[in-house]
């Protein structure tokens, strides 16, 4: 090569990437944001057409039994798709099955009528055709974040926030919608979110083929992977360790969201709104919460930062419903249980990327979102049980007590000091 070439090639300015690199990542989120506003309508509007058309709390526990069980299912079963097909591929089958599903469910109760059984079967089949592509977006996300050179905590933080910007606005507005078009309309626009954030992802992110180890030729049985994922979950401790606590909260939590919650709103305030208000404080402010991580994160130990956050914010969101507080002084606890559980995912997301190899992120995120889910199920149908037995009040203490046992013991298990040590030092 002569001088004058290399001089020519010195010269030159670097391409114009770092858009082009940080489109993929934000269509990522924007298509979250969509998707989560469908789930978030899907989980209100749902037990409140049960309730308002049977009146019974345990028919609502059942129907979110229905729901979490196919998720947990499809957790599981459906990370060896992800594998199969590629991340992206993936995602757009799974947004696109999920809209036609929750679109049958208007379809069907204003053409030839609804059964509750009926509803069971395409509940069911709306979280089992929707988990893969919520698993494979996230399966995406560590690619992306190498793209769009993000530093982990933030790009987490940031694909977090999405969701509680979703719960921000997508539950005051199934309130709304629900007084003004009707519980059965409002699940046409929860269709309708999934098809475009199909769209989106078909248009912004790039192909990603499934991912092999090193000389493997072929994939293994489906047996065969699937214990290859469980097995690294029980050999790390860390990963055992918030899998059981967390398997635990969602399982509350389940029951307090798809149950509880909407029971005490209807008693104590008789009105959607309410329980739009205090799903969007909560989910408004754990947006600001998971912006502010994204600013300091890398500053702070992700050891101690998980366990008081988290359980600060427990007592924050049971202790004012047990003794019922009004409601603006609801969404008052409401908006700092949010600011502190905003750091608790991305701190989670980092870990995991951090610790799982790129070749089984598919299956050990699978096995992870089927642990932490397993639960669920049941959530919603023991809440059913305890509050027809015990009423919404003791139901919401007993549920608080657990919960709060469960955050503690994050904060003095011995085995997560050793997420201090996975975080990267501070640029």
């Amino acid at each position: 090569m002569n001088t004058s070439q290399q001089q020519s090639e010195l010269i030159q300015p670097p391409a114009p990437v770092e858009e082009k690199k940080l489109l993929p990542i934000v269509a990522l989120f924007i298509a979250n944001v969509c998707s989560f506003i469908g789930d978030v309508l899907m989980m209100l509007a749902i037990p409140w057409l049960v309730l308002q058309t049977t009146g019974s709390a345990t028919k609502a526990g059942i129907t979110a039994f229905s729901s979490m069980l196919a998720v947990v299912i499809s957790s599981f079963f459906g990370s060896l798709l992800i594998d199969r097909l590629g991340y992206k591929q993936t995602s757009i089958i799974g947004d696109i099955a999920s809209g036609i599903t929750v679109a049958l469910i208007p379809l069907c109760y204003m053409t030839i009528g609804l059964s509750f059984w009926g509803l069971q079967v395409l509940v069911f089949l709306a979280g089992l055709l929707q988990t893969p592509g919520s698993e494979a977006r996230y399966a995406l996300l560590p690619d992306l974040i190498k793209l769009s050179r993000m530093p982990s905590e933030r790009a987490n933080s940031l694909y977090d926030g999405v969701r509680r910007v979703a719960g921000f606005f997508g539950a005051p507005l199934a309130g709304v919608l629900i007084i003004f078009i009707g519980t059965a309309n409002l699940l046409w626009v929860d269709g309708a979110t999934f098809f475009f954030s199909a769209i989106l992802l078909a248009w912004a992110v790039p192909h990603t083929p499934p991912v092999r180890k090193a000389g493997e030729k072929k994939k293994g049985t489906y047996i065969e992977e699937l214990k290859e994922g469980l097995v690294f979950i029980r050999r790390t401790p860390v990963m055992l360790a918030v899998v059981i606590a967390v398997m635990i909260t969602n399982l509350l939590d389940q029951g307090m969201t798809g149950v509880i919650q909407p029971i005490y709103v209807k008693q104590i305030f008789g009105n959607p709104v309410a329980l739009g208000e205090l799903v969007a404080a909560f989910g408004g402010a754990a947006f600001v919460g998971t912006l502010l991580f994204a600013w300091i994160g890398h500053c702070l130990p992700r050891s101690r930062t998980l366990g008081l956050c988290f359980t600060i914010s427990t007592v924050l969101r049971f202790g004012p419903l047990a003794l019922s507080w009004p409601l603006p002084a609801l969404i008052g606890s409401y908006i700092v249980a949010g600011l502190l559980i905003g750091p608790i995912n991305p701190i989670l997301f980092s870990v995991e990327q951090e610790i799982v190899p790129v070749e089984m992120r598919a299956r050990v995120f699978g096995a992870l979102a089927a642990g932490v889910q397993f639960g669920m199920p049941l959530g919603g149908l023991i809440a059913g049980y305890l509050v027809q037995w015990t009423g919404v009040i003791p139901g919401i203490i007993v549920f608080g007590a657990i919960y709060l046992i469960c955050t503690i013991s994050l904060l003095i298990n011995p085995s997560l000091k050793t997420i201090d040590k996975q975080q990267p030092a501070a640029a």
